[in-house]
């Protein structure tokens, strides 16, 4: 198993395997200053410091404050949902995403032979960057440079990080049920609520 680390703002550990859990997100989504109140430190990689810094990412997200919620329009939505689906199988086992109004969370398990976590991640983004771009008449970065991506530990975190997947549009009020929000997926072996 190939392993490779690099550290631009965020820390980004990659393996040629595994079930990775993934945040991207809408240019200016988080202000810089906001985004450094709650930055990831080397010693907060524990899975429970994790989940707390994943709650207040989110909250800074979903609070409204900030950007412009571009993927509320079902048309762009649509494009980010295609884009996901496209490499499974090929790439990786797709087992969960959602699609928030201005950031996506996915979960995929890396197939072998597959081109690395940078490499998806610069096609998914590349791709619905140009198309949803193409759709609003602009130009200019769509998604933030950096992804948030953390590598699976075990059964109990991928259980955490699903549900906290399936859950996010009823924790942020969009929904009442997760089953209602449209741009919801997980695969039928992995349901857990």
């Amino acid at each position: 198993m190939e392993k490779s680390f690099h550290k631009r703002n965020l820390p980004h550990l990659y393996f040629s395997e595994g079930q990775y859990f993934i945040t991207y997100r809408l240019f200016n989504s988080i202000p810089k200053e906001k985004l450094l109140s709650i930055r990831l430190t080397p010693n907060e990689w524990d899975f429970e410091k994790f989940s707390i810094l994943l709650s207040k990412y989110d909250a800074l997200m979903e609070s409204g404050e900030y950007g412009i919620d571009y993927l509320m329009k079902e048309e762009l939505a649509e494009i980010c949902k295609f884009t996901l689906h496209f490499a499974d199988g090929t790439e990786y086992k797709l087992i969960c995403f959602c699609i928030m109004p201005n950031h996506i969370h996915v979960i995929f398990e890396l197939l072998p032979g597959n081109k690395s976590i940078s490499k998806i991640m610069q096609s998914i983004k590349g791709i619905s960057a140009i198309k949803c771009n193409s759709i609003l008449s602009r130009q200019g970065k769509f998604w933030q440079d950096e992804s948030f991506d953390r590598l699976i530990r075990d059964e109990k975190e991928l259980f955490f990080i699903i549900r906290y997947i399936l859950l996010n549009p009823v924790n942020a009020g969009l929904v009442k049920n997760w089953h209602d929000w449209k741009y919801t997926f997980c695969h039928p072996d992995y349901i857990v609520l």
